[in-house]
């Protein structure tokens, strides 16, 4: 499942009040979650190591987030781009799509399209992903 073309993203609803603020990128998952690792919020999805959890180590009000990524990488459904933005700290923060970023990149996906704030393009140059 790490094919990109196999999956069918989606805009995300997050930014649909003013997609003109956002561009979609295509990041490295794992350089990306190396920098979230200093996020506040890395405990729940990711161990002290930096890997990602398997379901049932996640937080219990996380695993159905997890579950409903799982149905819908496995009946085809279309997935939304997680929305990522650079946090107080200079480290990726993913504010929308947790969810769908770290199962994806559990999946073994290597290059996940991402939704960013048009005014961070610059700051995440170190992130993105090589497309062939």
């Amino acid at each position: 499942m790490n094919r990109l073309d196999q999956i069918k993203f989606i805009d995300n609803a997050a930014i649909g009040a003013h997609p003109e603020n956002y561009t979609t990128v295509f990041v490295d998952a794992a350089a990306t979650i190396k920098s979230w690792q200093l996020s506040l919020f890395s405990f729940q999805w990711l161990s002290p190591e930096g890997q990602i959890k398997d379901l049932a180590a996640l937080p219990e009000e996380e695993q159905p987030k997890r579950k409903g990524v799982e149905e819908k990488l496995s009946s085809a459904a279309p997935i939304e781009r997680p929305v990522l933005g650079i946090g107080l700290m200079d480290n990726i923060e993913i504010g929308v799509g947790r969810a769908e970023f770290l199962t994806l990149a559990a999946h073994g996906l290597e290059t996940i399209p991402v939704h960013i704030p048009k005014s961070n393009e610059s700051d995440f140059k170190a992130f993105l992903a090589a497309i062939e």
